[in-house]
C-alpha cells in the first residue's frame, strides 16, 4: 500500500507555492514593460526636421472638398543640413456608418515638396476632390489620412511615417 497525499492537501500546498511564483512573475512583467518605455519612440511625426499634418477637410462650393495638408521643415537644432525633399501619400475617404464599416474611397494623391536650407515656412498643400454621394443624401462625413518620408540632401530617405488621420468633417450639399 502506498501513501499518497490527498488532493485537498496537494491543492493547498500548490496554492501556497503559487503565491510567491505569481509575485515574481508580476514583478518581472512590470520590469519588462518598463524597459521599452525609455526607448526611442519612432512613432513621432518629425522626420529629418520635417512634419506633415492632415488639416480638417474644408467644404467648398457644391460637391467639392479641400483635403489640405500642412508641411513644414526647419532646423530646430541649428544645423543647416541642406535641402530636404518630402514625399507625401494621401488617401481620401467618405465615412460610412453601419454594420458593414466600409468607408468609400474617394481618391489618392502623392506630393513631392522640396525645402531649401533656409526655407522654414510652413506650406499648405491643397487636394480638392469630389464627394460623389453628396447630392443624394444631403450631407456626408469625410476625412483623409497622410503618411510621409523625407530625403536629406545626402540622399538618405527616412522610413515612412505612420498614417495620420484628420478629423471627420460633415459637408453639406449646396443648392
Amino acid at each position: 500500500m502506498s501513501i499518497t497525499p490527498t488532493t485537498g492537501i496537494r491543492s493547498t500546498r500548490a496554492r501556497i507555492a503559487l503565491v510567491p511564483l505569481l509575485s515574481l512573475g508580476l514583478l518581472g512583467g512590470s520590469v519588462a514593460f518598463a524597459g521599452p518605455a525609455q526607448a526611442h519612440d519612432d512613432r513621432r511625426d518629425d522626420r529629418h526636421g520635417c512634419t506633415v499634418k492632415p488639416l480638417d477637410p474644408e467644404d467648398l462650393h457644391g460637391k467639392w472638398v479641400d483635403f489640405g495638408i500642412k508641411v513644414k521643415c526647419d532646423d530646430k537644432d541649428g544645423k543647416k543640413d541642406g535641402k530636404r525633399t518630402v514625399h507625401i501619400r494621401q488617401l481620401r475617404y467618405e465615412d460610412e456608418k453601419g454594420p458593414r464599416r466600409t468607408d468609400d474611397f474617394l481618391g489618392r494623391s502623392h506630393f513631392i515638396e522640396e525645402f531649401k536650407k533656409d526655407d522654414n515656412k510652413a506650406r499648405i498643400l491643397h487636394s480638392v476632390d469630389k464627394v460623389r454621394n453628396l447630392d443624394r443624401r444631403g450631407t456626408e462625413e469625410v476625412y483623409h489620412v497622410v503618411s510621409f518620408r523625407v530625403q536629406k540632401g545626402n540622399g538618405e530617405w527616412s522610413d515612412w511615417s505612420k498614417w495620420e488621420m484628420s478629423e471627420v468633417v460633415e459637408v453639406k450639399a449646396r443648392r
